[in-house]
Formats: structure tokens, sequence, C-alpha cells
């Protein structure tokens, strides 16, 4: 039987140091813009390739670049431990980097499924044979596409707010808004936030809401959204064990799904849970967090990858700085997930960080607190 994780980690507030409060500044960064077989995608490249060591590839979500999306993140203090053991690799989506021109009349948005065919090539051209990939809304759709396609290429992923699933929130929130431009941003901001976090914390929904509105070219960001709105399903399948291994279509490489507890994207992130290997799989929802974890809870998701990368065999001296492990109870997950879940608690479902070479026949049971 599956067995639950419950983890409690403290809240670390985002430095938003800026002006205008948006922390999105490069440092040490070179950027590139590299060909592939569906167009130029615009690349920006932290340090150099380690060994034989995995770059890190993050790719964003809809109505954000990889700098509103992943540097509040990067730019984090516990980050600059990890980022010293990797390079690091930030996809923007075809225009959605800052600055971007908007495109041609006429110009083919390339789909979901080719956003993540662009990917091989952009890892060719920067000497790159393997990543950690890390990924949000749309950008963890890509990175799980490219990890069903070329599983050879993807050593692990991190999918915050994934949905598996081909219909979604944009189906429903198009046909409740009238004229699609003209609401765009409304459209982008419900699926970043929910009705509570929108009127709570406006702090950090005004900054969003200003940098979708000013800082992304519209056109270009309609162009993302209707790829997005137009995937198809992952089809993806829990295997079952001694029975389907081998068979189903499914995520073959380590995975940490995260999800706020107050997110738009809680019942898909769950439903994506309940079709991957639950020995390879981990799902964290982080505790009074809502749609953007890596932007409002930096510290526990840079802490949670610290453990992550740990799983697979890397940075076995890592500091902990804020957790402490210990054992506890299990709780079955194969039943409600959610009906299951303490509101004191953030919760690890699935299978846990474990040295190389350590069994993982049955997930391991691990309570994480401060």
């Amino acid at each position: 039987m599956d067995e639950l994780q419950d983890v409690q980690l403290t809240e670390i507030k985002p430095l938003l140091t800026d002006k205008n409060g948006r922390n999105f500044q490069d440092f040490d960064c070179q950027e590139h813009d590299i060909e592939t077989p569906h167009g130029v995608l615009h690349v920006t490249m932290r340090g150099t390739p380690k060994g034989n060591r995995p770059v890190i590839l993050t790719y964003h979500d809809i109505g954000l670049n990889h700098k509103s999306c992943f540097n509040t993140l990067f730019n984090f203090e516990d980050m600059q431990e990890i980022t010293s053991h990797f390079a690091v690799v930030h996809v923007d989506a075809p225009g959605q980097q800052e600055g971007a021109p908007p495109f041609p009349t006429g110009y083919q948005y390339p789909t979901m499924d080719e956003l993540s065919e662009m990917l091989p090539s952009v890892m060719t051209q920067l000497k790159v044979n393997s990543v950690i990939g890390i990924g949000v809304g749309a950008g963890a759709y890509i990175l799980s596409r490219l990890a069903l396609n070329e599983p050879a290429l993807v050593e692990g992923l991190v999918l915050i707010n994934v949905d598996p699933c081909a219909k979604g929130w944009m189906d429903w929130a198009a046909s409740k808004m009238s004229g699609w431009t003209s609401n765009l941003v409304d459209i982008v901001m419900a699926h970043h936030f929910s009705d509570d976090e929108l009127s709570d914390n406006q702090e950090i929904t005004q900054t969003y809401r200003l940098h979708i509105a000013q800082d992304i070219n519209q056109e270009n960001l309609a162009l993302f959204c209707n790829a997005y709105n137009s995937r198809r399903d992952l089809e993806i399948e829990r295997p079952v064990t001694g029975l389907t291994d081998n068979t189903v279509n499914t995520l073959t490489c380590t995975s940490l799904l995260v999800v706020g507890d107050t997110s738009p994207a809680v019942d898909a992130v769950v439903e994506c849970n309940s079709r991957l290997n639950p020995t390879k799989t981990t799902l964290l929802k982080m505790q009074d967090c809502g749609g953007l974890p890596q932007v409002i809870q930096p510290g526990k998701l840079a802490e949670a990858f610290k453990y992550f990368v740990q799983g697979m065999g890397y940075m076995p001296t890592a500091s902990m700085t804020r957790l402490v492990r210990s054992r506890t109870h299990s709780t079955s997950s194969m039943g409600s997930v959610e009906g299951s879940r303490s509101r004191t608690h953030t919760q690890l479902e699935g299978a846990t960080a474990a040295g190389p070479g350590v069994e993982q026949a049955r997930p391991q049971t691990m309570e994480v607190s401060c």
C-alpha cells in the first residue's frame, strides 16, 4: 500500500527589492537564440555544465517568462548551494521573453508537442547531455512531454501546477468571458491565483497583473495561451507493479509534483499524481501557499529541491538549514488525498528522497519540521 509523508516547513517570503517590487533580474548569465526545427528559442544559461552532471532546465508558465517565473527562486540565498553544483538553462517560450517583438501576421505558433520537440536542439547546441527539468503550468506540461518522448534526456522532473489533461481551466474561463484579447490578463490571472489569493495577497498579485499586462507582448501571449488550451492529454497511466511496469505510458524518471494548497491547480496536480508510478513520484502540497510556490515560498521549494537531487544521488553533503528529518507515522495515499490532508502540514505523497542504491520498492515515510 502506498504511504503518505507529512512535511511541515516554515514560511519564507521572497525578497521583492526593485522599485516595482519585481525581483526579476538575471545575474551572471549568457543569452542565446537557438535555431530548432520549429523556430528560434531564446534561452539564458547560468554557469557551465559540470562534468557528466545534468543541467537544470526550466520552462515557465503562460503570462510569464523565465525571469518572472524563476528568478525569485534562483536568486534566493538557499538556491546558491544548488547552482554551485549545477548549471542552469532557462527557456523562454517563443515570443514570451523580455522585449520580444510581435510575430508577423499569419505566424503559426508551435503546438505544445512542437514546443517540447524544440528542446533537444537546445541541449545539443549547448552541449547538454541530460537535464533535471523544473516546469510550471504550461512549462510543466512541455517538460513532461519531453520526458515521455525522450526519456534518456531527462533524469528528473520538478512539475509545479502540472495539468496532464487536455481540457482545463481555460475552456471554462474563455466560455465565461467575452472577448479573448480584452480579457486575456484576467484569464491568465485566474490560472495563476485563486479568488482568495487575489483578494488576500494583493502585493504579489498586483505585481504579476502589471507584469502580464505591461511586460509580455499581448499578441504573443494570446498565441501561447491558445497553444496551451489546445494541448493533448498526456495519456499517462499508473503502472501496476509486476503487471504493466513496462507497457504503460508514464514518466520513468524521478518526479516531484508541487502545488500550493490554495492553488487553482490542486485538483489537476492530484490527478497527475494518480497517474504516475508512486515509487518514483513525490507530491508536495505547500501549506498556506497559492498558485506560484516558487515565488511565494522560495525557501520551501529550495529545500525540497535539495532533498530531491540528493535522492537522485547528487549533493550528498548539502546542508539542510531549515529542515530536520525524522521518522513518523504513515497514512494510505490510495484514498482521497484532499480528505486526509491536515491544514497544519505540507504533504509529501509517494516516494521520498533516498540515496543511490537504496531500495524503494515501498515509498519511505518522512516528516520534515522546523
